[in-house]
């Protein structure tokens, strides 16, 4: 038995959208202009994992020669983001969603490429799931970490989502 979500042609759309650098610098230049200055890039994306890029540079860094903590914060965001955005668009439904909760640790400090790695993407599937059927609002929490080239971990956050069936 597959317990796997199938991947609808609307999904693997949105995937393929946002995996192309030149849709996400206008859709982030128009919806996201702060994440399009910083430079915000995906790095892989599918129905179960996203990996965001975020580059070292000037724009995004701190008098501690790091990139600043809201530069992380945006970027993990989208990585979870990124994966709501797939799950929801297996469904004809108008779903709101909206960030209701963040817990973050900043563990090292953030001197070179952050990658945001979140494989949340199956309990995105499921509350959505749940939200349609029971017509109520329902939260997921999702996980994102940060890691740099090296492989050190620099952060980690908890993004808790809420979901509502528009009437």
């Amino acid at each position: 038995m597959n317990n796997q979500p199938e991947i609808n042609k609307k999904q693997k759309a949105i995937i393929q959208k946002m995996k192309n650098p030149f849709f996400l610098f206008f859709f982030l230049l128009f919806k996201l202009p702060s994440a399009c200055i910083a430079g915000i890039k995906v790095k892989s994306l599918n129905e179960k994992k996203s990996e965001i890029n975020i580059p070292f540079k000037f724009t995004n860094k701190n008098p501690f020669k790091s990139i600043y903590f809201a530069i992380q914060s945006m970027g993990a965001e989208f990585s979870t983001a990124a994966l709501a955005v797939v799950a929801m668009s297996k469904y004809t439904n108008s779903i709101a969603y909206i960030v209701v909760n963040l817990n973050a640790e900043f563990l090292k400090k953030a001197n070179s490429k952050v990658t945001f790695t979140c494989e949340d993407g199956l309990l995105f599937e499921q509350g959505i799931k749940k939200c349609i059927a029971e017509n109520k609002p329902t939260e997921i929490t999702a996980k994102t970490i940060g890691r740099m080239e090296d492989g050190t971990v620099v952060s980690i956050f908890n993004f808790t989502w809420s979901f509502k069936v528009r009437n």
